[in-house]
């Protein structure tokens, strides 16, 4: 099986859109029969799971980054992908090969015949990971959940770490007591005896997480935290506490304030899978190696192109600070815009600071889920924003950068699958 016909046979496979509305009657047992089928290679390799709202796929990143600095293999599952599949499977850093992808999905097309069900896409991705690791004989692997937690095609095995970035407003139709429905769903992920590490910080919740009964819980602000997070050239200088010590003089090669806080429940993550501190030159090389695609990465400078992928109100908010922060703006502020369709466009915009911009373009992604951009417009619109239309993200930059005098900012955000076109068409003129 070739590439192209690996992604047709997923694309034939339904994604199951896990919502806080569509949750119950749920349940792992497909995604047990089909990692069965395939020898259940999940259990040869322990695991670092990690859900979140906010700061999963970051910090997700810098434990596999700090546990490959100390020398060990490691795989990384992560997901969306922002160019190419492969992206979602790495191991020790570098994406699997298209001929190892296509080779793990013929296998499972094959162990499909004898089931009596149809795997959704995200599932057969997921046993793709699994089978890469544990054929690549992995020393541990770092796995980013999908969606949510208890119900997603991830959370099969016992980890020896659980991570819960934070808790925030994603998936949710914001009914009372959506907060505490969210945290029941992530804490699903949580072990009995395992241990928790915790970045949500509302001691309301607590009593959710430790409902599971892990055995530890280190907690952000008590246990780890961030004590020094300052601006610095193209990134981050960090001064971080864990339950085992102090570490100083970090740099962090990505931007943002919220990235020190993903560093810090990362380091917290990768002592307690290692149970012992780090060395100190273990831990700067690790973060200075930290490099993550679609994450407010610059992509070029007169006028400075940035792409984000912020696909919910507290990202965006991240993303507005972080471009008022670490870029402020001496001309005008393009915005390219595109999000899914179950998206609150105007909260999104408003998150965004868009009445700031100079101009908004509203785009859309190849994606069936996409919001259309006129739809999208008209809620811009209704901010009194100057707003275009260009349905191709590829128009839209094309537009914006025709538009743009050398001191502008032009920012794509709004969703990874609007950034992934973006930042492909950027790469592709300057080849």
């Amino acid at each position: 099986m070739l590439i192209n016909e690996a992604l047709d046979y997923l694309d034939r496979h339904i994604n199951r859109r896990l919502t806080l509305e569509k949750i119950d009657g749920l349940s792992l047992s497909q995604m047990k029969i089909l990692l069965e089928a395939i020898g259940n290679p999940h259990e040869d390799f322990p695991t670092i799971h990690i859900t979140g709202t906010n700061g999963k796929g970051s910090t997700a990143a810098m434990i596999a980054e700090l546990v490959s600095a100390l020398g060990l293999s490691v795989g990384l599952y992560s997901s969306p992908h922002v160019a190419s599949i492969t992206e979602r499977i790495q191991i020790n850093g570098e994406p699997i090969s298209e001929e190892e992808f296509a080779e793990n999905v013929h296998a499972l097309s094959l162990a499909e015949i004898d089931l009596d069900f149809s795997p959704s896409w995200f599932e057969l991705v997921t046993a793709v990971a699994f089978r890469s690791f544990a054929d690549a004989a992995v020393d541990v692997a770092v796995i980013e959940v999908g969606m949510l937690g208890r119900y997603d095609a991830t959370n099969i095995g016992n980890p020896r770490v659980s991570v819960i970035t934070n808790v925030d407003y994603d998936h949710t139709d914001g009914a009372e007591g959506w907060r505490e429905k969210i945290a029941r769903e992530k804490a699903g992920i949580i072990r009995k005896g395992g241990i928790l590490c915790l970045g949500e910080v509302d001691d309301e919740l607590d009593a959710i997480f430790a409902y599971e009964q892990p055995q530890t819980i280190h907690k952000r602000g008590q246990d780890f935290s961030v004590l020094s997070n300052e601006l610095a050239v193209g990134g981050r200088h960090l001064s971080l506490k864990t339950q085992s010590q102090i570490y100083e003089d970090i740099y962090l090669p990505l931007h943002g304030e919220h990235q020190g806080l993903n560093a810090a429940i990362a380091l917290s993550a990768a002592e307690a899978f290692l149970e012992t501190p780090l060395p100190d030159d273990v831990v700067k090389s690790g973060f200075e190696q930290v490099s993550i695609i679609g994450r407010f990465e610059v992509l070029g400078s007169n006028p400075l192109v940035v792409v984000d992928g912020a696909h919910n109100p507290p990202g965006a908010e991240a993303a507005a600070q972080t471009l008022n922060q670490s870029f402020p703006v001496d001309g005008k502020l393009i915005l390219i815009v595109g999000m899914t369709e179950e998206k609150n466009a105007k909260w999104m915009l408003d998150c965004l600071e868009a009445d700031e911009a100079g101009l908004i373009i509203c785009t859309e992604a190849a994606t069936p889920r996409a919001m259309a951009a006129n739809d999208l417009a008209e809620a811009a619109k209704k901010a009194s924003l100057k707003v275009e239309v260009r349905n191709d993200p590829k128009d839209a930059l094309d537009l914006a950068l025709s538009l743009a005098d050398p001191d502008d900012v032009v920012m794509g955000t709004g969703s990874l699958y609007v950034v992934g076109a973006l930042r492909e068409a950027y790469l592709a003129n300057r080849r």
